[in-house]
């Protein structure tokens, strides 16, 4: 049997299959044979080949994705990230027009204002500055309106000491003294004073009042007291002094008749004021007027008429003067020659009680202030007023109704 041979291409008989290579292996045009031999050198060539070999070399870069081993190749994703950075960058720094066609741009960073109306700025700040001076002129008519309506210049405090005790018209008397304080522009403290023990009934008028008060109790031995009033007051002096209390002291009896004029003039005092007192005289039905004469503010007298008190060194009423409250516990501010406490003295006289405190405060006539100037006025009536015979009632109610009903026509 004859055997029919096939006639193969030369292709495969290269070795190159033979040992396992690609069947497809590119056949070499004559081109390139001439330009790898050299015997061919013509720009024409030299240009095909280097265009041949840069289309493999961006195939190779941009096309092959895997290894010959089927992984991924990261290094060259790599270089071609930097490659096609690298291209970028040389594209960006490359000039595409020329020199004069940059310098022909002006590129001016000065801000220019925009054309301004001279007539119309003019006529701007005219009348910007006609509303600056009105404003200004209603503000300062503001600020006067609220310095006449609102009064912030601070008050002096005024310290009044009211002895009291148990007695049949005492809930009239203290009732009609806080009246009349209640009136009064704060600050103002009240002191009330009473022997032995605080009442319960005392205590409940003084919460009614409305007036800030304290209420202290003297604990001394009446049998070793000639005036309990003087006793009184000095508690009151002793807790000034103690609490340093700053304001105008004042004593003020609960059986006398104030006025509020009395009490506004109070503030106007710097160390020691003095005034006339109108006295009713408790065996002679007539008005006794005791007092400083003054020359504006100036003492330079006093009002008398009892022959037994002429001997006095000041003729003062307790209720006719007031002083400042720094004088008991700051000596050194009103230069005192000594700094023992100031108290009424219980073991003088009876009368005399007045002339001897005001000697602890104040050398002469010169260191007081006549009040109101002239001391013209009397703001303040001493009536001695007692009620005799009165049976001072258990919590100031009556237990009992009246006997006698009288029918209502």
């Amino acid at each position: 049997m004859a055997s029919i041979r096939r006639t193969l291409s030369p292709a495969y008989h290269d070795r190159s299959y033979q040992n396992g290579g690609s069947p497809f292996s590119v056949v070499q045009s004559p081109s390139h044979k001439l330009a790898s031999n050299g015997k061919c050198s013509s720009p024409l060539l030299s240009l095909g080949a280097f265009a041949v070999g840069l289309r493999r070399f961006i195939g190779g870069v941009f096309l092959q994705r895997y290894s010959r081993k089927g992984q991924p190749i990261w290094r060259r994703s790599l270089c071609r990230c930097l490659l096609l950075f690298l291209l970028g960058f040389l594209l960006g720094m490359m000039p595409f027009g020329g020199v004069d066609d940059v310098r022909s741009h002006d590129f001016s960073f000065e801000i220019k204002p925009p054309p301004v109306n001279v007539r119309l700025h003019r006529d701007f700040m005219v009348k910007r500055q006609e509303f600056a001076v009105d404003a200004v002129n209603l503000g300062v008519e503001t600020r006067r309106n609220m310095k006449e309506r609102f009064d912030f210049a601070p008050r002096k405090q005024l310290i009044v000491v009211t002895p009291t005790y148990n007695r049949g018209l005492q809930a009239y008397f203290l009732n009609r003294l806080s009246q009349v304080l209640s009136l009064v522009p704060p600050p103002l403290l009240w002191i009330v004073v009473e022997m032995n023990s605080a009442s319960m009934e005392t205590a409940e008028i003084l919460r009614n009042t409305g007036v800030m008060y304290r209420h202290l109790v003297c604990t001394k031995n009446l049998t070793n007291v000639k005036d309990r009033g003087v006793q009184q007051r000095n508690v009151a002096l002793e807790h000034i002094e103690h609490h340093k209390l700053d304001g105008i002291v004042y004593f003020a009896d609960d059986d006398n008749i104030y006025s509020l004029e009395l009490f506004e003039s109070l503030r106007e005092i710097s160390r020691f004021g003095t005034w006339p007192v109108a006295m009713l005289a408790q065996s002679k039905n007539k008005a006794i007027l005791e007092g400083p004469v003054c020359n504006g503010s100036q003492v330079i007298g006093w009002h008398t008429n009892e022959k037994s008190k002429r001997l006095r060194r000041f003729h003062v009423d307790m209720s006719g003067f007031a002083f400042n409250s720094t004088i008991l516990w700051d000596p050194k501010r009103w230069r005192r020659p000594t700094s023992s406490p100031i108290r009424q003295l219980d073991s003088v006289k009876e009368g005399f009680q007045e002339t001897t405190f005001i000697e602890q405060v104040v050398e002469d006539e010169s260191q007081m202030e006549g009040s109101p100037p002239g001391c013209s006025k009397i703001m303040n009536w001493h009536l001695h007023l007692e009620a005799h015979n009165l049976v001072y009632p258990k919590g100031w109610l009556l237990q009992k109704n009246l006997d006698a009903v009288l029918p209502i026509k």
